[in-house]
């Protein structure tokens, strides 16, 4: 049930996108796909022109829009409007652009992409592995990424079942968990890998992939065993789940003299690691 950032690519060229799980919608950054549509170097001046343009013709479009945070070219995450895919066919209606008919079959794929994800997981995985033999990932961290990923997948199922609904909800279970097992909260080991807005587990060593699938797993049987329902008990599971990987954790730790949790991460060489503490 997380809701997912990502960057696309139209011709080479970046589009941020969010994916709202809740609503099932693609949202798009608006200055970026004016940005391509119309080769301006100032397309937040054009797009502030183009509301301006469209609120004065009565239109309403400007009202549907939102707003999220999103990775500006200086790094820092920054609001900036978004739209999705009905409300984008209409601002791109109003633009006049060679590249406009492409784009919109460029939409149309990838909404189509994610309807083939969601009716068939089996497509979704193989975009992932594909993507992650790109960026250098062994075989072996990949088939660790998948297997917690579908242990991920029977957990969050289960919450759904068990009356959690709320995407803040699964965050906040999310993270009862994985601070319990490694001590540290989900934003405090991203910090300590040095990551913004990254996934967390695409940046996992297969060790941390293992014990946040065995925390998983058993957060699941116990909450299974003991039939959870609702916020409250989801949390005590998720307490004692956590536990059993974190004793684990600490067995091997001992053994090895070597910390689980720790910086190491994916991250492209030019952009600094944070020391690990």
């Amino acid at each position: 049930m997380n809701n997912e950032a990502s960057i696309k690519l139209f011709e080479s060229k970046k589009v941020r996108t969010h994916w709202d799980e809740n609503l099932q919608k693609w949202y798009f950054s608006v200055i970026d796909v004016i940005e391509i549509l119309t080769d301006s170097p100032r397309p937040r001046k054009y797009w502030n022109a183009l509301k301006t343009k469209l609120e004065s013709e009565g239109s309403e479009l400007s009202q549907k829009l939102g707003q999220l945070k999103m990775k500006a070219e200086d790094g820092k995450m920054r609001e900036t409007d978004v739209a999705d895919t009905e409300n984008l066919l209409r601002i791109i209606q109003s633009i006049p652009s060679p590249k406009a008919e492409p784009f919109k079959q460029w939409l149309a794929k990838v909404g189509y992409e994610r309807m083939q994800e969601i009716s068939d997981p089996e497509q979704g995985l193989d975009r992932a592995r594909e993507n992650w033999q790109k960026l250098g990932r062994s075989e072996k961290w990949i088939q660790q990424r998948m297997t917690g990923q579908e242990t991920r997948n029977k957990l969050t199922d289960y919450w759904q079942e068990a009356g959690i609904k709320k995407h803040d909800e699964f965050a906040f279970l999310t993270n009862v968990i994985h601070q319990e097992w490694t001590g540290l909260t989900v934003r405090k080991h991203k910090d300590l890998k040095g990551l913004e807005t990254q996934n967390l587990r695409d940046h996992m060593t297969e060790a941390e992939l293992i014990f946040t699938a065995l925390a998983e797993l058993s957060t699941r049987q116990i909450a299974e065993s003991e039939q959870a329902k609702g916020l409250q008990k989801n949390a005590i599971a998720g307490k004692k789940g956590g536990a059993v990987a974190k004793n684990a954790r600490l067995e091997l730790e001992s053994k090895t003299g070597k910390s689980v949790v720790t910086g190491e991460n994916f991250l492209p060489p030019s952009v600094k690691k944070k020391e690990i503490k």
